[in-house]
Parts: C-alpha cells; structure tokens; sequence
C-alpha cells in the first residue's frame, strides 16, 4: 500500500471505530499503530475485559462486544480477558459501597457460558480468550508492591466513586484499591495496543497508559463506549436491577422486554446496539426522533432485528407471532402444555387454590385482587368471584394480561 492509501484506510478505520464509541481517548497513538498494522500486517491486539459477576451477558455487555467485533472485522485480534482473579476483588467502579467478592466455584460456574455468549457477536474461531489469574496467581507480594508504587493514593481518591464515598464516609476497603492496578497490569500482560470499556472504566483504563509506560511499553489506545439504560430507563443496565435483557433469554421474552421500553429508550438501543450494524434504520430512527414517523412499527423492527441477532429469524418471526397474539390480542400461546391439578378426594377445588398451584398468582392476595379488577377468565368468561370453584374438566385459565394456562382438574 502506498503511504497514501495507508492514510485514506486509517482514517477509514478510525471512522468505524468511532461510530458505536463515546469517545477515543489516545487516538494520537491509535493511528500511527493502525498505519505500521497495515504497512506491516501486524494486527492490534485489542482487550475487553469482563468480570464473571454473574453467568449470563445482556445487552448492556454487547455494546462493547460490538466495538471489539469492528476490530476483528478490520482485522486486528481481539483478546476477551475473563476477570476470575479480580472477580475475587471486587470491582468498584461506580458503586456507593464495596462490592461483595466472589468465591472460586461461583466465577467457575459464571465463567463457563461466557465464551459461547461471546460467540453471538463476535467470530468465535479468531478470539484470543485468556485469564487475568495466568499471571495475577503468579505475581509475588514484592512485584504486586512494586505495581502499587508506581500510582498515588492522591490520584485513586481522584476517582470519582471513590471521592464520593470518602467524603460521605462510606467505608473504602483497602483491597478495592488494588483493582485498577490489577486491570491496569492486566493491559502490560497482553501487551495490549487498544482496550475498550464502558464509561465507568475510564479511569481504570487510562490508568493502564500510565502502568504501561512504567513497564516500558508503549500506551494503550482507550476507545470507551456509552452504558446501555436498562428497562426501567433509569438505571445501568444489570441482572442485580432486574432491568436486563439477556442475550438468551428466550427470544419471546427478548422481544416483550424490547417492546416494554419508551420510546425514547428505544432510540438509544438503536443508537447504541445498531450503530455499526443497521445503517439502514437511521432515515426511520430520525423520523421518530423529531416526532413523526411509526414508532410501534420501528420497535418492532429493533425486535426483530435483535432476536434475529441471537438466535435467528424463524425465532425472531415465532416471538413477533408470539407477542401479536398473547400481548395485543391477549390470546393464549399456541404452545400452552395442559397441566394437571388433582381435586383429591373432593368434587370441587378452589380457583385460587388452582391458580397459585399452576403459578399465575404468587398469593392469595394477588388472586383476590386481580378478581376484583376482572382480570382472571376461566375458559374466556371473567369471574370475580373469590369462592369459585373448579369441577372435574379441563379448563383455559388466564389470570392477568399474559398468564395463562390450559389445566385438567380430576
């Protein structure tokens, strides 16, 4: 390539990169790094890290994911570092307190599905997976000392979280210290040219340029993507919140979860999950934005899209059917399997007793007051009566917008 053509490609690159990104912190030292991968076919190594905190990935997580499979779409390698040695510490970026640390056999169990969920976004054959215990559980007492000396508590206290809390005299563990150092040494390990991350970690990953630069390499690039709002449009999105939508969960949860949010929510998602991937829906997403447009129809695009993503368009078309029939039109699924309760001797049993059995009601109180507001149907007829009773027969129960159940009673 003519030193012409290098420039054009960089710039090409950094574009793309740029799409999905808040910002490209370092991007002096990005592209003289792109230009010499090209000129020497050498790809960046480029690091997403992620704690094993808990088993599944949501969407949240993929905003990320989508960043580092631009790189590997480039060309360059991406290096999906798992946290098992600093999930024992505890990240505290962003929290008010300190952070429970987890045990071995529960960042075990939650490391094991992590590569396959990876797998949904990027190309899993050409991911460099490594652990950040490779070299953590090695590291003596007198090298994690030398690590620590390279930064200032003035300069931790810095941290934004950590300045909250100090000055609120929320208690600082001296442990949650040593995780920016960990994730910063982590980078020196991998040798890393590029790492991304959430907003919530600019710190920490601008804190490995320096470490790096005291190991004698040369400073990390830091590209740091926006954090996904979860359900509720008000929080991060997390599993701990009950505000995510995991990247499997079934795909009619998927999709009722997706058409549940506002819709100004919806314009972030697309913003944020689709920035590379659908610039197809940008003319429609713009429309909306100002007001016109078919904001129904556009959600049920991103749906769609989002489903087909994870799974496949037969599942993405099954949820939409899904959705149409037991959200819109408030019928029964088609799948419903019959369930059988016994009466036990007697003629008649309670409908609350069948519908706590079968699990549409999580008491009695919540059954009494969905019959008050005529919210529970046997065979399609409401009943309001908190002494009914069911006989010998089977029967469509529905209690609610979107429970229900087919159930024999003999």
């Amino acid at each position: 390539m003519t030193d012409s053509d290098v420039l054009r490609e960089v710039d090409r690159q950094i574009e793309r990169i740029r799409a999905g990104a808040e910002q490209i912190l370092g991007e002096e030292d990005l592209r003289p790094r792109l230009a010499a991968a090209l000129r020497e076919k050498r790809p960046l190594r480029v690091k997403l890290g992620c704690d094993p905190s808990a088993p599944d990935l949501h969407l949240g997580h993929t905003v990320v994911l989508e960043g580092l499979r631009v790189f590997q779409e480039l060309g360059h390698t991406p290096i999906f570092l798992i946290g098992d040695f600093t999930a024992r510490i505890g990240d505290p970026s962003g929290k008010k307190k300190t952070r429970p640390a987890l045990d071995p056999e529960a960042i075990r169990r939650n490391t094991e599905t992590y590569v396959a969920q990876v797998g949904r976004v990027l190309d899993a054959g050409r991911i460099e997976v490594r652990f950040n215990g490779e070299w953590m559980d090695r590291m003596t007492s007198a090298e994690m000392v030398q690590l620590c000396s390279h930064y200032t508590v003035a300069r931790i206290l810095e941290r934004d979280d950590f300045a909250k809390r100090y000055a609120s005299g929320e208690p600082i563990s001296v442990h949650e210290f040593l995780y920016p150092f960990v994730q910063a040494y982590d980078s020196v390990a991998l040798r890393a040219d590029v790492e991304l991350g959430g907003t919530d970690q600019t710190f920490n990953l601008l804190m490995a340029r320096e470490v790096q630069r005291t190991y004698g390499q040369p400073a990390q690039a830091v590209v740091v993507y926006p954090l996904l709002v979860g359900t509720d449009g008000r929080e991060k999105m997390s599993k701990s919140l009950g505000n995510a939508i995991g990247i499997t969960d079934p795909p009619e949860q998927m999709y009722g979860k997706l058409m549940s949010i506002s819709d100004d929510l919806m314009l972030t998602y697309i913003d944020r999950l689709g920035a590379d991937r659908w610039p197809d829906m940008t003319s429609a997403r713009d429309a909306v934005a100002k007001g016109g447009g078919d904001p129904l129809a556009l959600k049920q695009e991103l749906a769609s899209r989002l489903v087909a993503r994870f799974y496949d368009e037969a599942a993405a078309g099954a949820a939409a059917a899904h959705f149409r029939r037991v959200v819109q039109r408030r019928e029964a699924p088609e799948d419903l399997a019959e369930r059988a309760v016994p009466l036990g001797g007697s003629s008649a049993i309670a409908l609350l007793d069948v519908l706590q059995q079968l699990g549409l009601i999580a008491s009695k109180a919540e059954g009494r007051r969905l019959l008050a507001e005529g919210a529970v149907q046997v065979d399609g007829e409401r009943v309001d009566d908190p002494a009914a009773r069911l006989g010998p027969g089977a029967y469509l129960l529905r209690a609610g917008r979107r429970r229900f159940a087919r159930v024999r009673v003999a």
